[in-house]
């Protein structure tokens, strides 16, 4: 498989370690179980990369990052209404994750507890991560401004900031507990919490 088509042999490795790190955390992923899972031998995990760690960096790169800015930053487009569109996005990203996923959490921030002391590469990267997406949220809030659909009064980076943090810790916390209920319980407030950042005159006519 490797010889017939590497590009997609990559990709499937990538796909199976990412699952792999999810399910058990990146020092506890075994390449082993990655193989077998694949039907690929080990020495065919080395072929495309040297190490574990090439393998948890491209990981994280390649699945990760798209995985978690996919969910949440691009749906939010050129939106002139981000209020909308994110709330939109908690409805559907929550409803719509698998049982499985509601319980390991968020594989950005897992990585991040587990790495960011340790590990400044992988710190690195995931902070540039946590960046791309603040920075988007924020940029949406500013057009969200500029289109008086949220209060002029906040902070558009500090919010964002606030906003990924209150997701990350209902994905942890829902990690913790091990309860797909308790997410959909906690994306009540979350919601609320967002209509609270519209004007009030827009606020009123809101859905």
């Amino acid at each position: 498989m490797t010889k017939r088509d590497p590009d997609r042999t990559r990709q499937i490795l990538l796909d199976a370690a990412f699952l792999e790190i999810h399910r058990n955390g990146f020092n506890a992923a075994r390449l082993d179980h990655i193989a077998e899972g694949t039907g690929v031998t080990k020495g065919a995990i080395y072929h495309h990369f040297p190490n574990k760690s090439a393998l948890g960096h491209a990981v994280l790169d390649e699945v990760v990052k798209p995985f978690v800015l996919n969910r949440w930053l691009h749906p939010i487009g050129e939106s002139s209404d981000p209020i909308a569109a994110i709330k939109e996005m908690v409805r559907k990203g929550l409803s719509e994750l698998p049982e499985e996923m509601c319980c390991l959490g968020c594989p950005l921030n897992n990585l991040a507890q587990e790495l960011s002391s340790v590990d400044e590469e992988f710190r690195v990267k995931i902070e540039a991560i946590f960046t791309e997406w603040q920075e988007g949220l924020a940029a949406a809030f500013r057009r969200g401004q500029e289109g008086g659909n949220v209060r002029g009064d906040i902070d558009p980076d500090a919010t964002a900031a606030f906003l990924i943090g209150a997701l990350e810790g209902m994905a942890g916390l829902a990690k913790t507990v091990g309860s797909r209920e308790l997410l959909l319980d906690m994306s009540a407030p979350a919601l609320v919490f967002l209509e609270s950042l519209r004007p009030k005159e827009v606020s009123k006519n809101a859905a």
